[in-house]
């Protein structure tokens, strides 16, 4: 891969003035060769490869950082989902295993590990129904073990029953974690279509069809697309989108880079480059600001959709061509608490959740990291959780629930997270109820569509 030296001087730029970052390299490990009807040997089997596998991650990412001057803000670790297995072992509940798993983490030195998930979309095993039972206290004994449980799918449609436990488990989880503001369920995700390869967090974990060790990588640069805006006031949409791709091309090219030399050092398969932008607190790196350099006056403005459909869009044709192989979710993210942008938009009243909900029908991701009042009931996040689930399935999507019901928090108060995780107003949720809807329970039959041999 050879660079000039204008894409050099471009590149700089970038790094220091507009917060081009790799925002994660993420080591995939599977652990299925860790399998052992012994719980404690178990747990002794999954902490030895993940840190046999891993232990060298932190360093290479680390040399990489200083070789090439570019920021790598995350080393994380995903793993095999431990309903799978964890099932064969006599354990009560697999709280010992996310210990286990988080010591792993800690001493390898990662920031997030996960892969504490559950695959139900059309119904649990025994192992899946102790996971989910599991999460309020893993996440909430816990310092980086992030969890997720995929509910729906385009091929089996939405388990209801599942839907309604989430919902349950969202809801603990926030109150037993309510000292920092419910921050146990920025940890914890409710998938539809859940890829088997995102480096991203909470949703990560190792699918079965990947290598025994692989690594991804998720770009960012929310920051760059922004900037590289702001210099064509007046061009049109076409144009806009020519740039948006040129400029996710350049944005792209770094993280194949970062992520063939970190497996080759590491001795692994390369894996995807997840060619999502992904904002941060940071004034400036945000995707409600790319909205608005487009010229909506607010994110959550008429036209909204429209801008973040055009952004995605571009950002998938430009990424595309620059590596070899793309994954994950690979788009736009729209988290509220890690998006100034989007928190200052809520503030200002142009972004309600139904306008977020919206907006998830053209992106790569779904209502994220959404703060809601802490006494909302169980059965209107259930009915959150699925509506968003019916807009993945039939748009053949991958979307995402982090639902935050602070407790303590009404509306129009703040809940504080800290760091990447940042802070987010609460919004309101509907008065009206849909308690019986979501009790019926079974599961919602996938679309016609799903039909397609």
């Amino acid at each position: 891969m050879w660079f000039n030296a204008e894409e050099i001087k471009e590149t700089v730029e970038m790094i220091q003035e507009q917060r081009l970052d790799i925002r994660t390299i993420t080591m995939g490990i599977s652990l299925r060769d860790c399998i052992d009807p012994d719980g404690n040997k178990l747990a002794r089997n999954i902490y030895r490869k993940i840190t046999d596998s891993a232990g060298k991650l932190v360093d290479v990412a680390g040399s990489l950082q200083k070789k090439y001057g570019i920021p790598i803000v995350n080393k994380r670790v995903s793993v095999s989902p431990i309903a799978a297995i964890a099932e064969a072992g006599k354990l009560s509940d697999y709280v010992p295993i996310a210990k286990s798993l988080d010591r792993a983490a800690i001493d390898i030195g990662v920031d997030f590990i996960g892969g504490f998930t559950a695959l139900v979309q059309k119904g649990m095993t025994p192992g899946d129904a102790k996971l989910i039972g599991s999460i309020p206290q893993a996440l909430s004994e816990t310092e980086r073990l992030c969890s997720s449980v995929n509910v729906a799918s385009s091929k089996a449609g939405i388990n209801m029953d599942a839907v309604l436990k989430m919902a349950e488990v969202v809801k603990e989880t926030a109150e037993r974690t309510a000292g920092q503001d419910g921050i146990g369920c920025a940890k914890l995700v409710v998938f539809a279509n859940i890829p088997e390869d995102n480096p991203f967090m909470a949703g990560a974990y190792h699918g079965f069809g990947e290598p025994d060790k692989v690594i991804n990588v998720g770009i960012s640069g929310p920051g760059v697309v922004r900037a590289m805006l702001e210099k064509y006031p007046d061009a049109d949409l076409l144009r806009l989108a020519e740039l948006i791709k040129e400029t996710a091309f350049k944005i792209t090219r770094m993280g194949e880079l970062i992520g063939r030399e970190s497996a080759a050092l590491l001795g692994v398969k390369p894996g995807v480059v997840d060619l999502s932008l992904a904002p941060t607190p940071t004034p400036g790196d945000s995707v409600a600001q790319i909205i608005e350099a487009m010229g909506i006056e607010r994110c959550g403005a008429p036209g909204t959709t429209a801008a973040l459909a055009m952004l995605n869009d571009a950002v998938k044709k430009g990424g595309a061509m620059a590596t070899s192989s793309t994954g994950g979710l690979s788009g736009a993210f729209i988290p509220v608490s890690e998006d100034l942008g989007m928190v200052e938009a809520v503030e200002a009243g142009a972004l309600s959740i139904e306008k977020l909900e919206a907006m998830t029908a053209v992106c790569s991701v779904g209502l994220d990291m959404i703060v809601i009042p802490g006494d909302t009931s169980v059965e209107t996040i259930a009915g959150i959780i699925a509506d968003q689930m019916a807009i993945a399935v039939v748009n053949h999507k991958a979307a995402g629930v982090r639902l935050i019901p602070s407790p303590g928090k009404v509306e129009g108060e703040r809940a504080t997270f800290g760091d990447l995780l940042g802070f987010a107003p609460v919004m309101p949720v509907s008065k009206f109820s849909c308690a019986n809807f979501v009790r019926r329970g079974g599961r919602i039959p996938a679309p016609l569509t799903s039909l397609n041999n």
